[in-house]
């Protein structure tokens, strides 16, 4: 798919990296002409639907199929009796158990809501209609339905995510001034608008699947292992997405017994999830609790934090969320330990949410600070910045860069932080409660090899061709940025051509590591492009500039010319037909040289196992936020609306600042809903999720978002990353919900330790 949206207002530097320049596929997208997954047109395509399971513990003992497979359209009814021939595929780091089958649609039952059946018919409404009239027996079990289930127990220590310095428990024991609460977030869910799903089609022993991912490589070595196919015979299509947040990194079952289906019949299956099966088919943010200690001087100097953290996940696999995350590294402490747990429930495993692990870990931390601030009357900006930590702790590494003091300082001179009255319920009007409140969030740079291809085309035009993504926060847009500025192109010359995993390998578009790795690369190439058409004008025998006698030359606004200025000069079209190239091609990427074969490459593309983090290297590596909320309390009725926020960012050099602003408003918008509204509800008797739809799971509307102000207190870091960016699409989230909470106290005097904030926790 070739992206290209000519400029239409704007200097020539919009074009370039650092350029306030609109997003290349906007007008397609609202158009309507931007293609997605499941709008592909592919003849002969039958409709598969997914039957779930309606207990959450036990075996399936039968499923009757008869009058499903006797009802119109029917094709095919899956059920744990079809042997699929599947194999299971790696893991994230490209682990994989030796000769173990995978079973996507199990007979056993880890929770309510899972895929145990699928039926497949000529269209989607039959499918439905036909998937009515299974009858299913089951062998039902105990069940643990959440967290808080007097079955769930302590749960497993995971050690690896434990911390420890100094001698916290008696640092906190002696300090004059100690705090101590307990924190807790609910089960979250994607809600992405896009649902999930796939159409898969097999010619022979070649699969394609038009899938939104967030990883074409990712999700391709996922079907070829699971099917036994070379990596080449896999293609994943996804040129655009609509919203993924953590969600379509990897294929999941559903995908599965798409692709297994469609080769049984022997013609192409579309599989697309309901919005219920949204919330089941794949995990959101598990729930957590948090217990935080701290101890302090009078004066506010902290002097030690104890952290222990509880999180729930499935029966079948751990799946930390990482309660202890930002907690080590936001302030300075010499005595620190945290510990976390994971406790078994009957739930899908949970998965990746904007801002994973950081984002509850800064919910606990930060209220922790406020309450700290009250107990010794000091003003919680001054305390914050009190405890600043000068480096990390944790690794003992100086920071990269780490602007969260100007962040602070900052953000709080745009909020008016100065006119806060200290009291709680001190700030009001009329019947109106006002409160402010800080929250600061980081997320940690993580660094991924990744590969692009520059094309320069005989008819001056110029290809930036990646398997990178686009999901809507702005790579197509900032890659022609890169490579208008690297190859010396104006940006309206140049196509993208993105979503593809036959196209050159990257990092996954999750972690916030895309921007960085994929504009490393897409830069490296793009100035090897460059210098291979030089060579070529200097040295080729049908160049007109082999006779100059110029030993180099320039390439700036797509032309090609003697460094003097006064001598020749030539657009690409007319270089391109003077040495009688159609194109010319040229692929580089940002793996080590030692890692340049087939297999290191394919194993760097599709794995996490080449992901460098943050601490990998002599600095400790960052990006930091601080959110101020201002929130109106309803005196009578409860009722809180965040009125105002400033949020200053400290993201290092920022290689579009619309797109940047963007990526970082949509993070504290779903911060507002985390703090105010979302909420995963479970029936204690069966564990199923009752509100499994976006009429009752609520999420913010536009009329709950107040006016937010951004601000970028960074400065580049070329420690991070080649051009100086650190990642901006999680940092946003993170921090906004204590922000919110902290604001909530200041107005009501009323301190609320589980989200979300709602009603009947304040009257």
């Amino acid at each position: 798919m070739t992206i290209m949206e000519p400029r239409k207002h704007g200097s020539a530097s919009d074009g370039l990296v650092g350029g306030r320049l609109s997003r290349f596929e906007g007008r397609m997208k609202i158009t309507g002409a931007a293609t997605y997954a499941l709008e592909y047109p592919v003849e002969g395509v039958a409709h598969a639907v997914l039957v779930q399971s309606t207990i959450a513990a036990g075996r399936v003992t039968s499923i009757d199929t008869s009058a499903a497979l006797a009802a119109p359209g029917v094709l095919l009814v899956l059920t744990p009796e079809d042997e699929l021939g599947l194999m299971t595929a790696s893991d994230w780091y490209g682990n994989r158990p030796e000769n173990q089958p995978y079973f996507p649609l199990p007979r056993e039952v880890s929770y309510n809501g899972q895929s145990i059946a699928a039926v497949v018919a000529e269209s989607r409404e039959l499918a439905v209609e036909a998937a009515k009239l299974l009858r299913i027996a089951y062998d039902e079990a105990p069940r643990v339905a959440d967290l808080y289930d007097p079955a769930a127990g302590k749960g497993k220590l995971m050690e690896n995510l434990s911390a420890g310095w100094g001698d916290a428990e008696a640092a906190l024991a002696a300090s004059p001034v100690r705090i101590e609460a307990e924190y807790s977030t609910p089960r979250e869910y994607h809600v992405a608008m896009e649902p999930h799903g796939l159409t898969a089609r097999w010619d022979g022993d070649r699969l394609t699947v038009w899938e939104p991912s967030q990883w074409t490589h990712g999700m391709q070595r996922n079907y070829a292992e699971w099917f036994g196919l070379p990596l080449e015979n896999v293609q994943i299509v996804s040129p655009f997405i609509g919203g993924g947040f953590g969600s379509k990194g990897v294929a999941l079952a559903y995908g599965a017994v798409a692709a297994a289906a469609a080769r049984k019949l022997g013609r192409p299956v579309r599989l697309a999830l309901t919005r219920p099966q949204n919330f089941t088919s794949y995990g959101g943010r598990a729930a957590t609790r948090q217990t935080i200690a701290l101890g302090a001087t009078e004066d506010g100097v902290l002097q030690a934090i104890v952290h222990r953290g509880f999180n729930e996940t499935s029966t079948y696999a751990d799946v930390p969320e990482q309660t202890g995350a930002a907690t080590p590294i936001l302030y300075k402490v010499e005595n620190f330990s945290s510990q976390s747990r994971v406790v078994p429930v009957n739930v899908v495993s949970p998965g990746a949410l904007r801002g994973p692990g950081k984002n509850p870990s800064a919910f606990g931390i930060e209220c922790a600070i406020e309450e700290l601030a009250y107990k010794i009357g000091m003003d919680p900006l001054e305390l914050r910045l009190k405890n600043y930590a000068d480096h990390d702790y944790q690794s003992g590494k100086p920071w990269s860069t780490r602007r969260l003091r100007e962040a602070l300082t900052e953000g709080a001179d745009a909020f008016g932080w100065s006119k806060r009255s200290h009291a709680p319920r001190s700030m009001r009007e009329g019947r109106t409660l006002i409160g402010w409140g800080i929250g600061c969030g980081t997320f940690p740079v993580l660094r991924a090899p990744s590969a692009a291809m520059i094309r320069i085309l005989g008819n001056g035009r110029v290809e930036v061709v990646s398997g990178a993504i686009d999901m809507g926060q702005g790579t197509y847009t900032i890659l022609a940025q890169t490579a208008s500025e690297a190859f010396g192109v104006p940006v309206e010359q140049i196509d993208v051509v993105l979503g593809d995993s036959r196209l050159p390998g990257s990092a996954i578009a999750g972690g916030s590591m895309l921007a960085g790795s994929i504009t490393g690369a897409v830069h490296k190439t793009a100035a090897a492009a460059r210098d291979e058409l030089i060579g070529l004008a200097l040295n080729d025998p049908m160049s007109p500039f082999r006779d100059t006698g110029a030993n180099t030359l320039t390439v700036s606004e797509g032309r090609i010319s003697v460094p003097s200025g006064e001598g020749l000069s030539l657009d690409l079209a007319e270089l391109m037909a003077a040495l009688g190239r159609e194109e010319i091609e040229v692929t580089r990427n940002t793996l080590p040289d030692d890692a340049q074969g087939l297999t290191d490459q394919n194993n760097a593309w599709s794995s996490m196992a080449r992901v460098q983090g943050p601490t990998m290297g002599d600095y400790s590596m960052h990006s930091w936020c601080a959110h101020f909320a201002e929130v109106r309390v309803d005196e009578d009725f409860g009722t809180v609306r965040v009125s105002r926020m400033v949020s200053a960012f400290d993201c290092g050099r920022l290689y579009n600042p619309k797109m940047v602003e963007s990526q970082w408003r949509g993070g504290i918008i779903m911060g507002i809903g985390q703090a105010l509204f979302e909420e995963g509800h479970v029936d204690g008797r069966n564990g199923r999720t009752v509100n499994n739809n976006v009429g009752d799971y609520l999420v913010p509307t536009n009329a709950d978002i107040p006016d937010l102000q951004v601000i970028s207190v960074g400065v580049p870091d070329y420690e991070a990353s080649a051009l100086g960016g650190k990642g901006v699409g999680e940092v946003g989230i993170v921090g906004v919900a204590p922000a919110i909470a902290n604001a909530v106290f200041h107005a009501t005097g009323k301190r609320i330790r589980d989200l979300p904030l709602t009603l009947e926790k304040l009257i």
